[in-house]
Formats: structure tokens, sequence, C-alpha cells
């Protein structure tokens, strides 16, 4: 298969279209040309005939322009007339030759109508007559006019001539306009290769932006988007593997430190089981660390896979996080409200969002938590997890969702990070709310799969 660039391409179609109705003038012109034209000439022979049988009548009128009297004179001249009477019994008129004569006698012999068009071929020429059927006291007589198809040939090759002509010059004339839009589609679309091939260099500083024709502004609005999500993304990803080093380093300098002391028979702590129980801590934090930022990776996977969704009540996994953290912090009720609420989900990301939720209240509660489904009747579900510490600083609201984002107890996690891929995965949002006696996270998750299909789309 030949591959063509965008500007043969364009002269390809343009050539195409030239040709195309250069075939299609070319058959069905002159067929539809020489159709016209036949009838035009019988209708002048049947004027004729007309004018000459009856010399006074309505065709005596005179003519109105220029080109009615060019046409009657041009009729008389053309037109002959012949009269057979009693079956070639008296004939008058115009000569004609006698096979010619025959065959318009034996026409009109077997002519059933008062009139009747016929045409024969002599000497490579065409002949049109028409026979009238008169009947007189003398029997029936036939007044036969006729034309040579001069007339209609010479009109043909003369329309023919003019029409080539005017194709010509049709066809260099729209050279402008194909130049033009030559120009006018490689020029934004060079401009936009160009800087495609920056971002293949991973060299998204240049904006990009057209001006002119919508459709080219909306592209390049487009591609404007996309280079800035680039940045976006470039950004967060130098920003994650920063904060994931960091979280990762003190937890094995701590496990280095430690088994380098054991190693030189030092041991930092007052005894053996106390050392290694900070190795095997430090070891647990860098674990969970891990497997926490494979999870958040994993969740961009997910938005290409389908997810496991089913109906299910809302305590089947309240319950569960609660009977797991009900003893990690002394002091701290945790209760659970709503539970018959049906949520409509993946249950186990549904379960690590609740979990992420109750493990960051339990850092800032004092001594309740609460874990709530609400049905308001409408498309939507809220998850709420409200624990009764200390307000978040407004400052910091906006940000908590962020990866690595240092809290105000300065914790670094990807805890809450996951709670909103999760909460986007279903199609929904998460928000945070500082109350009179704590603080409040909602995640609102839509009803339907449809609706959680629609909001989860990019946008």
């Amino acid at each position: 298969m030949i591959r063509l660039n965008l500007t043969q391409r364009i002269w390809f179609s343009f050539i195409s279209i030239l040709v195309m109705v250069a075939l299609l003038i070319g058959v069905i012109y002159p067929i539809s040309l020489k159709g016209t034209l036949t009838e035009e000439t019988y209708r002048i022979i049947e004027q004729e005939q007309n004018r000459h049988t009856n010399p006074f009548g309505e065709y005596l009128v005179p003519p109105h322009t220029e080109l009615d009297f060019i046409e009657r004179r041009e009729a008389e001249r053309s037109v002959g007339n012949v009269f057979l009477m009693n079956q070639f019994g008296t004939i008058e008129g115009d000569p004609v030759p006698s096979e010619v004569l025959r065959e318009m006698g034996d026409r009109a012999q077997e002519q059933l109508t008062r009139r009747g068009r016929y045409e024969l071929t002599y000497n490579e020429a065409t002949l049109f007559y028409v026979v009238y059927k008169v009947y007189t006291t003398g029997g029936e007589a036939y007044h036969i006019s006729y034309m040579w198809d001069t007339y209609r040939d010479q009109m043909v090759n003369r329309l023919w001539g003019r029409l080539s002509y005017i194709m010509l010059f049709a066809s260099l004339m729209s050279l402008v306009p194909a130049f033009w839009l030559k120009h006018y589609l490689k020029q934004p679309l060079t401009s936009l290769g160009n800087h495609f091939e920056q971002i293949a260099d991973r060299n998204w500083k240049e904006p990009f932006h057209w001006e002119g024709d919508e459709d080219f502004e909306k592209l390049s609005n487009q591609f404007e988007q996309m280079r800035q999500n680039l940045i976006k993304f470039d950004s967060a990803q130098k920003t994650f593997i920063q904060h994931a080093s960091h979280e990762l380093k003190t937890p094995i300098m701590v496990v280095k430190s430690y088994a380098q002391s054991v190693k030189d028979g030092i041991l930092p702590k007052e005894n053996m089981e106390q050392t290694m129980d900070v190795i095997i801590e430090e070891s647990n934090r860098m674990e969970k660390r891990v497997k926490a930022m494979l999870y958040y990776t994993k969740l961009d996977s997910l938005k290409e896979a389908p997810m496991n969704m089913v109906d299910f009540p809302f305590g089947s996994i309240a319950y569960h996080v609660e009977g797991r953290f009900r003893l990690a912090k002394e002091g701290v009720n945790i209760s659970v409200k709503g539970d018959q609420v049906m949520i409509l989900g993946d249950k186990e990301q549904l379960g690590v969002l609740l979990e992420n939720l109750v493990e960051n209240a339990l850092r800032y509660a004092i001594d309740s938590i609460e874990i709530k489904a609400i049905d308001d009747g409408d498309d939507y579900i809220s998850i709420e997890v409200t624990n009764n510490g200390e307000n978040i600083p407004d400052d910091e609201l906006e940000h908590l969702f962020t990866p690595f984002r240092k809290g105000n107890k300065g914790q670094f996690g990807l805890g809450l990070a996951i709670v909103k891929r999760i909460c986007e995965l279903h199609g929904g949002y998460p928000k945070v709310k500082n109350e009179e006696n704590g603080v409040t996270f909602t995640m609102v998750i839509p009803k339907t799969k449809e609706l959680q299909d629609n909001n989860s789309k990019p946008r």
C-alpha cells in the first residue's frame, strides 16, 4: 500500500475530483445533450410543419426577440416538407432520395396515431422526420417534415467545445484554492508536529497555542492541556520518588545502624531483646510503607481493569474495620451507624478506604470515632468517618489528599491519597470538614454503575 503525506493526499484528492467530474461530464453530458437537442430538433420540425400547413395561423406571430427570428430563419431553411397522397399516387414538396422516400412512406402507412416521430440513417447521416396524417375527401394524405442531424451535431460540437474550455479554465483556477488549502493545513500541523517531537524528547516547557481557525484552536488547546498534564505528572513522579526515598531512608538507616552495633558487640538498648524489637519495629514500618506505595501505584492500573462491583451492606466492612482497630488506641471508642445502607462497589477496595480513614482518625481522636453511612435518597451515598480531635488548619485542608503530604503531627504517608484514588475509581469524590468538636471525612459515592462509569471517565 502506497503511503502518502498530507501534501500528496491533497493533490491526489484534488486530481481525483477533477478526473471524476471530467468523466461524468464526458460520458453523461454528451448523452444528455444529444437527447435534449434531438428533442429540440423534433420540436423545430413540428413547429415548422404547423407553420407550413397553416401559414396564416398562430405561427405567423412576429418573433419577439432576435433569437426567435434566427431560430425561425434557420428552421425555414433547414426543414424540408414532402406530401404523399394516395399511397405515393401524388408526391409534392422538396426532392427526397427514393430510398428515403420509400422508408418514409412505409412508416407513414404503418402509423396509427395522427402524428409520429421517426429517424433513419442515410449515407452515414441521420434524418429526423415527423409524419402528420391528414384525412381528405380523396383519402389519407401525409405531410412529412424532415431535418438532417447537421444542426444537432453542430450544436453538440459547439457546446462541447465551449464546455471543454470552461473545464480547462476551472481546473486552472482551482489550483489557487488547492495551494491555499495545502498551506492552510500544513502550517499548523507542522508546528504541532514540532511540538510533539519536543514532547518525545521530554521537553515540554514551551507552550503551544494556535489562533485562527476554530478547529485548530481547539486542537492546540487540547495539546496544551496534555502538555500541562505531562508537566504535572512529571513533577508528581519526581516528588513521589523523592518522598518514597525519604520515607524509606530513615528506617533503613536505623536498621543498618542497629545491626552494625550488634555486630560490633554494642547494644544500643539495654539488652538484645529490646535492640531486636527496634529493628523489627523499623522493618515493619518500612514494610508497611512499601506496601502502601505498591498499592497506590496499583490503583492506576485498576482504571483500565474491571473492578469486582457488588452490592453489600455497609456494616459488612464497617464492623470488620471496627474490630481491627478497637484496641489500637487505648481510651478511643469506635461506633458504627447506618450498617444496613447498601453500597455498590468493590468491597475489598472500599474496605481499604475505610481502614485508612479510621487509621488516620486514630492519630487525632481524643476518645471517640464514628463510622457512618448515609443514604439521602438521591443518586449518592456518603461514607463518613468523624473523630473528636482538634481541627485541621484551613491552609492544610486542600492538601490533605496529596501523596506524602506532611500533616500537622508530622506524618508523611499515602493513606489519604489512597482513599481519594479509590473514591475516584468509584466515580465519587472526597471532602473534609472541620466540625465544632472534631473533623469529618466524607466519601461521596454514586449508587448506580452507569453514574460511576460516567463520573470516573477522565475529563
